[in-house]
């Protein structure tokens, strides 16, 4: 299993950066594939970034904006957001999936097996 603790959310202007982290624990973080959704109020969990093997994908509303990286020597997972719009007002979630399980959908939230417990971003105008 792996415990997931995101941080660095905020209220901030539009236009400036914000870089969330996400903090694992737990044995062999390597093992999981890792990624970033998000929840705006009244509406679903979309997927934002995510890690997969070798490949880094990105949801076509941030794309260009964001950026995922991952440390797995400190069991690490940030979300560098640049260039911030007020669409982007939502609580980040960070997400594991065991990579050791046949991923199906790297969008879809319910491929992901564990969840943070998210944290507020708000974009003002």
């Amino acid at each position: 299993q792996v415990q997931l603790v995101e941080s660095g959310g905020g209220l901030v202007q539009a236009g400036v950066s914000l870089r969330l982290s996400c903090a694992a624990s737990g044995r062999s973080f390597s093992n999981y594939h890792m990624g970033w959704f998000r929840q705006a109020p009244g509406k679903e969990r979309v997927f934002v970034a995510a890690s997969i093997v070798d490949s880094t994908y990105y949801g076509d509303s941030v794309k260009g904006r964001f950026t995922f990286s991952r440390d797995n020597a400190k069991n690490m997972v940030y979300l560098q957001m640049n260039s911030l719009k007020p669409e982007d007002t939502a609580i980040y979630y960070c997400a594991a999936r065991d990579a050791r399980l046949r991923l199906m959908d790297v969008y879809s939230p319910s491929e992901y097996d564990y969840w943070g417990q998210g944290t507020q971003v708000t974009v003002s105008s």
